[in-house]
């Protein structure tokens, strides 16, 4: 069972206890955003950048207006729907500018690697936000192992720093996107529950994207396909939109639901997730670099685990002893 107590005092602005399921749905988000670097690749492939990404919006959006209709609008906080939608478009417009900006294909690599940051962000400021003393520093070392096994993970045997730091250099705008998509995303995830007065905007917000996504199409020049892509691309596509979509479904109901701290430890997961479909779906093989960041994500994420649990454990005996004096 969960323990309602501890969890509500921690978010008293959600309204209700935090449950396991609640929890274990917002975990399923991270295997579906792991197909997304694979299926938008094949995607951007058949209809180009800017129109696959419109195209993967819109289905995605179409599927969360007919499965997650949302509540009325004049429902939600005012400052929730604003800023909420804010960060949401943004984040998803910067980091789909900041692999387009990218002149390279390790210089992709790289960007992919900075927006990555948001799992060890997350993990800070929801321990920052969760008013135990010294989480912080708790997370930390695991924070900074983990984040390493992503840098492994993601760029195995191409990432080089030297190089890294020379594209930085000539090429500075895709990754200021990238770490302010990852920044963003990290605030989104940590402040919004507590503003949403239990509305899920997640519907509402990724209709935006999708429209946001249809002006730069246009805006940048592009037009429709003149030749009918491949069934595979259109199958892709789909795939793709439903994927993210979903994603972000469970990510809300998660954020809403479930337990803030084990979704921000567990997010560390997607990078390797979506390293690993893509690699299956577009035909590359996993090196020994990627083992071991995979290691190096399990054991930072196991280490935060045990102090989140641990911080825990000494609140609630704390919280124990005044309420018996």
């Amino acid at each position: 069972m969960t323990n309602h107590t501890t969890d509500t005092a921690r978010n008293p602005l959600l309204g209700h206890a935090i449950s396991h399921g609640g929890t274990v749905i917002g975990l399923f988000a991270i295997v579906l955003w792991g197909f997304m670097a694979g299926l938008m690749r094949l995607a951007a492939d058949a209809f180009g950048a800017t129109l696959g990404a419109a195209m993967v919006y819109t289905v995605g959006g179409v599927m969360l207006l007919l499965t997650r209709r949302p509540k009325p609008l004049p429902q939600a906080p005012r400052r929730y729907l604003l800023l909420g939608g804010i960060m949401f478009i943004t984040y998803e417009t910067s980091i789909s500018l900041s692999i387009g900006l990218a002149s390279t294909a390790a210089q992709s690599v790289e960007v992919s690697l900075v927006n990555y940051l948001w799992p060890t962000l997350l993990v800070l400021f929801t321990a920052a936000l969760s008013g135990r003393k010294g989480t912080v520093w708790q997370a930390l070392p695991g924070a900074i192992i983990a984040t390493v096994g992503v840098a492994m993970a993601v760029g195995g045997d191409s990432l080089d720093v030297q190089s890294a730091l020379r594209n930085i250099a000539s090429n500075p705008l895709p990754f200021m996107l990238a770490f302010a998509g990852a920044l963003i995303w990290a605030v989104y995830a940590a402040i919004t529950p507590s503003m949403s007065g239990g509305y899920d905007g997640t519907t509402v917000f990724f209709c935006c994207v999708a429209v946001t996504q249809w002006v730069i199409h246009f805006i940048s020049g592009g037009g429709m396909p003149t030749q009918a892509p491949s069934v595979g691309g259109v199958l892709a596509t789909v795939a793709c939109g439903v994927s993210i979509a979903a994603g972000y479904a469970c990510w809300g109901h998660g954020m809403l639901h479930g337990n803030m701290e084990t979704l921000a430890i567990g997010s560390y997961a997607t990078p390797v997730f979506s390293t690993a479909s893509s690699t299956v779906l577009l035909g590359v093989a996993l090196g020994l670099p990627f083992w071991i960041g995979v290691a190096l994500v399990v054991t930072g994420s196991l280490l935060n685990v045990w102090f989140s649990r641990r911080s825990q454990a000494r609140a609630r005996r704390a919280s124990d002893a005044g309420r018996r004096e």
